[in-house]
Order: structure tokens, then sequence, then C-alpha cells
């Protein structure tokens, strides 16, 4: 299928600030399962804005301002074609072997509860990896309930678990931190989501990748209980949400900040 995407982050300040700087990842690359038609980042003119790619190979711009400015708009849009691959990944850099992926970061540092979860989905699959890990979703999943505005990006799994709710951020360091317990290489997913029902989001999407002998990556998006269909974009990847967030930055004055995103994603033609 086609995905259209319109996304405009905008970051305003109480006063003025003399330089801000926000890396950018926003921008999708092909794999075996999306190819992009047409993508476009649209920054302040008086921004300067750089290309470039971090250490998991995800695309990254990065954005520089310094002159006088009160508010950053960035507007992002793009075409992007999808199949349907069963939620396996293929066609992707990989720049790391799996095994780097059982790193613990602080946001997925595991606790006696998610040790606990982990030993559940353990329990009660039939000892595959990929039976886990689908195990492992529906234990997540039940354990943290969907509720926005409730957690921040700074929300670790231990805290997500411990409050009962979450978003899908939440659900994916979750995830993480129990597959890495149980002996699965996981790792953390940026992009959008599709959803016939509503077009419009506060936010872009999360999930996470388990790495499954004889399959390779196969993604799990915890939130909806689903592997990934040609309803998700794929981003960015990284141990957890700080390495692959849509834009972290920082920037001198300005006061206190404000962040308002708007996001439309609609379903486009049929390929002729």
């Amino acid at each position: 299928m086609r995905i259209l995407i319109n996304q405009q982050i905008i970051y305003r300040y109480a006063g003025p600030a003399n330089y801000s700087m926000q890396v950018l990842r926003v921008r999708p690359r092909d794999n075996g399962g999306q190819k992009v038609l047409s993508w476009s980042v649209v920054v302040p003119y008086a921004a300067r804005l750089m290309w470039g790619e971090d250490a998991f190979g995800n695309t990254t711009e990065t954005l520089y301002l310094s002159t006088l400015h009160s508010e950053i708009s960035i507007s992002i849009s793009g075409e992007i074609e999808t199949e349907d691959t069963g939620g396996v990944l293929r066609g992707t850099d990989e720049r790391f072997p799996p095994a780097f992926y059982l790193r613990k970061t602080p946001l997925t540092e595991p606790d006696e509860a998610i040790e606990a979860l982990s030993a559940a989905a353990i329990a009660a699959s039939n000892g595959s990896p990929l039976d886990l890990s689908h195990r492992l979703m529906e234990k997540v999943r039940d354990a943290v309930d969907y509720q926005i505005g409730e957690t921040h990006a700074e929300t670790t799994a231990a805290e997500a678990v411990a409050h009962g709710y979450g978003v899908c951020q939440d659900h994916a360091h979750v995830f993480i931190s129990a597959a890495r317990h149980a002996g699965l290489p996981a790792r953390y997913v940026s992009g959008y989501l599709w959803d016939p029902g509503d077009t419009e989001y506060e936010a872009s999407h999360a999930w996470a990748e388990a790495y499954i002998d004889g399959l390779g990556w196969v993604g799990f998006d915890v939130a909806n209980r689903i592997c990934p269909t040609d309803a998700h974009i794929r981003v960015a990847c990284g141990l957890d949400y700080l390495e692959a967030a849509p834009a972290r930055g920082l920037r001198r004055g300005g006061g206190e900040e404000t962040l308002e995103v708007r996001l439309r994603v609609d379903a486009g033609a049929a390929q002729q």
C-alpha cells in the first residue's frame, strides 16, 4: 500500500533563544518491506540542515539555527510504498551483531517485576525464541495499559510496569528489557502507523524488534499486540528511545519550552 505522511514539529520558547541544534531522525530508508517514493524536511529559512548517518545506520538531519528565534517549526512530508512481510525485517544495513542488542540502558534496566514478566513468558512459551517473543508481547501488554499523557520521554521500563500504564514507547521499552533478560537481543524502533479509523495523531509510533535465529530481526508492536504490517513505516532504531527519537537537541536561551506535534497519516492511491 501507499502511505502519506504530513507532520509538523513546533518548538516554542518563552523568550528569544540565540542558538539551537536539533538532531532529526525522521527520514525513513528503503528496506525489504518499504520503498521511499518521496520525502521532504523543511526547516526555518535561517537554519542550516546537514545530512548524515548515526552509528545504527539511521539517517540524521541536524538543524543549526544561530539567529535570535522564539520558535522552530519543522515540516515533514512524504510518500512510502509498503508491503506486509509478517513482521520480518529484510534489507537493512546492520552495523552491529545481534548480541550488541543485549546491552542494558538506564531506560531498559530490568527490575524484579520485569524479570517476573520475562519468566512468565518463558514458562508459557513452547521454548522457541519466536513463540517466546509473542508470549512476551502479550504479557507486557497485559501488564501495561495504554494511557496517553501519563508518562514522558524519560519514563523507564520499570516505572511503566510499576504504574501499570504507558504509551507505545513504554510498551517497547518493557518488551526490550524483558527480552534482553531472557537472552533475546532486542531493540527500539521509531516510525509511523496508519490506522484507517484515525488519521490524526499527537506523536509518531514506536515498537520493538527481537532477533530470532533463522528469521533475523522481527518486529513486535506491543501497543497493538501485532507484528508490524504494511501499515507501519520504519524510520530509526537503537538500544532505546534516546537513540531513535525523532528529534533531540539543545539550545541557548529561550526560557521555558513547549512542544507541539501535528501528524497526519493517510493511505495513498494504489500503485498503477
